[in-house]
């Protein structure tokens, strides 16, 4: 049963006038953009209840992950709270190059996304986690859509991984299958662990999953700057992508060019947001364990957070 919560509203622990701390900001509505993943969704709506408390409008519209940054650098959506490095890293210089979107900050965590397989897996392939011991390891992993290669299941087609790439450039005996949703990723793990059946899937951090389900991400080739474009970076002189993705991404946030004259309070706000690790970890638990809605989720979160956000409004202010 999903626990019901009132929207949390900042204006009752707050001792400020929102009207008269925060009038300077624009009427107009500032667009939040949701994605396929649960972190994100809660996260949108935690900044966006934030958002509310000081007096502004707020709406939100799902939007493909990638093309999002052509959004905001338009000003179609206002901002981008999760710009993960190695999934997103590019098409957010891309768009920074044209010009019309800003990097906001940092969120204070360390990101990694990979392949990755729970611990059980390691038995059936003992030479884990080197990339090389998966293709001595294929038949752990063979299923009837991959015929005589092992399977690997990706996150969605619009996350755009490149496994298909990597897989070529290192000559592996594998088949890239794209899930679904992440959701589809969760199950797939949770089904592998009643018989302890080897998995080999895309996984990140942070996510609550890893506390579940104790594993290790797959350790390819060293990201080196340019393996993803230039050919000679990697050890395949003829192939991109013949390299794992950075082990210590950034996740940073953005927001479009007028954002801070049109609601200056609440750009300075969004440059003070930065969450953890566990952080993020937990919102995503609140949806993908507990069932909970994103929105309540968020004002869950909020509740329970008051000393974390405070100091980020106050710092707006």
């Amino acid at each position: 049963m999903k626990t019901q919560f009132k929207l949390f509203t900042l204006a009752a622990g707050l001792s400020l006038s929102a009207t008269a701390t925060f009038a300077e900001d624009s009427s107009d509505p500032i667009v939040i953009p949701t994605h396929n993943w649960s972190s994100q969704i809660v996260m949108s709506h935690v900044v966006g209840q934030i958002f509310e408390s000081m007096g502004a409008n707020v709406e939100y519209v799902s939007t493909d992950s990638q093309a999002v940054y052509e959004s905001v650098r338009l000003g179609d959506v206002t901002l981008e709270l999760e710009v993960w490095e190695g999934a997103f890293g590019n098409s957010f210089r891309a768009a920074q190059e044209k010009g019309g979107i800003v990097d906001a900050g940092d969120h204070n965590a360390i990101t990694r996304e990979d392949w990755w397989y729970p611990s059980w897996t390691k038995d059936a392939c003992p030479g884990l986690p080197d990339w090389e011991a998966l293709n001595a390891c294929k038949a752990e992993f063979v299923t009837p859509e991959t015929g005589e290669n092992g399977r690997f299941l990706g996150g969605p087609v619009d996350w755009l991984k490149h496994d298909a790439e990597r897989v070529e450039a290192l000559d592996m005996d594998f088949t890239v299958v794209n899930a679904g949703s992440a959701s589809a990723l969760w199950a797939e793990v949770a089904a592998a662990e009643k018989t302890k059946r080897p998995v080999v899937i895309f996984n990140w951090t942070p996510n609550f999953v890893e506390a579940l389900y104790p594993g290790e991400f797959v350790e390819f080739p060293k990201w080196e700057e340019g393996c993803d474009t230039d050919p000679s970076v990697g050890p395949n002189p003829d192939a991109t992508y013949d390299c794992g993705n950075p082990a210590n991404g950034y996740l940073k946030k953005a927001a479009w060019d007028g954002m801070e004259e049109k609601w200056p309070a609440a750009y300075k706000t969004l440059t003070e947001v930065s969450f953890t690790n566990p952080q993020i970890a937990e919102m995503a638990k609140l949806v993908d364990i507990d069932e909970m809605e994103p929105e309540e989720a968020a004002s869950a979160w909020l509740e329970s957070n008051e000393d974390v956000w405070k100091p980020w409004v106050a710092g707006g202010a």
